[in-house]
């Protein structure tokens, strides 16, 4: 008897052995985070919600010389507008309340892959906070394992889990033509429900709604931690290579109140933005100012998101700001810094 249980414990652990190691080559053979994605070799299909286990991919590939960095009010600068507008080949690498130090894994992982043609940085309020160095991660799962610049066998095995046989699923499915990619190639994703789907009432109710403009206590440190992050990044582009900076135009309910101390915050963080945007030759471009757009609740979805016919014109500001160095005569965007005339 004794005998028997040993054989039927040794044949458990055998098949228990056998059918994780199958999941391990299964996972490996779909390679649904793209680990062997590389130049000449494209990644396969983003497929996963978290963005942040689908991008890296997407700058291993090398099919993308210029990038778009931020969080979700950035994500609806299409890539294909861009690269009519500056040229180049752009992925929107934007991820879904992605903290500074999030967007600066990605960021320095595209930098440090090849030279860059051009960049934009889309900034929100998170770069001027105090505790960006400490607020580092949010609920949604980072994977460090993924962001180095040549993910090795250790890689595959954090691919060991449950997620990982539901997104090669996924993936598997797609190549059989039974499901498409979540998300286009090159990042970009129209987040927004339909325009046709536009109710401006229910959109006032969530832009006076959500509360995002509670005031900060005063701080006797205004201590901006995460800008030499931005910083460095900038350093990383080559000198002939397009630097764009944006503060993003969030609905004014979101904007801290003038005179607040909130806005003596934002007014000095945009102030070392500034410096350090001469520093490296970049534009900054400032459309986190009340405007007629962002005024205006009909632009917007809730405080935070605006609508497609705003990104285009970002776009257009972007490009008439790199072109101009001067502030939009509409009022929709001032320019901080910009290259000299003779430079442009």
């Amino acid at each position: 008897m004794p005998a028997a249980w040993w054989r039927f414990a040794g044949l458990l652990v055998g098949a228990a052995c056998l059918m994780g190691l199958t999941v391990l080559a299964f996972v490996a053979l779909l390679d649904p985070y793209g680990l062997r994605a590389a130049p000449g070799r494209a990644p396969g299909p983003i497929m996963d919600l978290n963005q942040r286990f689908m991008y890296p991919q997407v700058v291993r590939g090398g099919a993308y010389d210029s990038a778009v960095f931020g969080t979700s009010t950035a994500r609806l600068l299409d890539p294909q507008a861009l690269d009519r507008a500056f040229g180049g080949r752009f992925a929107n690498l934007a991820m879904n309340a992605a903290t500074p130090w999030e967007q600066a894994q990605l960021a320095r992982l595209f930098l440090t892959r090849a030279p860059a043609r051009a960049v934009v940085f889309g900034l929100d309020a998170p770069w001027c906070e105090a505790d960006a160095d400490v607020k580092r991660l949010t609920f949604r799962a980072f994977p460090p394992w993924l962001y180095g610049e040549r993910p090795g066998l250790a890689a595959l095995f954090h691919q060991w889990n449950l997620q990982s046989v539901q997104v090669a699923g996924r993936v598997l499915l797609h190549r059989l033509g039974r499901m498409p990619a979540r998300i286009r190639g090159d990042g970009y994703e129209v987040f927004t429900p339909p325009e046709s789907h536009y109710d401006a009432a229910r959109a006032a109710a969530h832009i006076h709604g959500d509360g995002l403009a509670a005031e900060p206590a005063p701080e006797a440190d205004p201590a901006t931690p995460a800008l030499p992050w931005l910083d460095e990044l900038l350093g990383l582009v080559p000198a002939d290579g397009l630097k764009l900076v944006a503060f993003m135009p969030v609905n004014v309910e979101a904007q801290p109140r003038p005179g607040s101390a909130g806005a003596v915050r934002e007014a000095a963080c945009k102030a070392q933005v500034a410096e350090i945007a001469r520093r490296h030759g970049a534009t900054l471009v400032d459309f986190r100012i009340p405007s007629p757009v962002t005024r205006d609740d009909t632009n917007y979805w809730d405080a935070l998101h605006y609508r497609l016919p705003i990104a285009a014109r970002v776009v257009a500001g972007l490009r008439r700001a790199a072109d101009e160095g001067r502030d939009d005569p509409d009022g929709f965007y001032r320019v901080l810094a910009a290259k000299p005339a003779a430079e442009r």
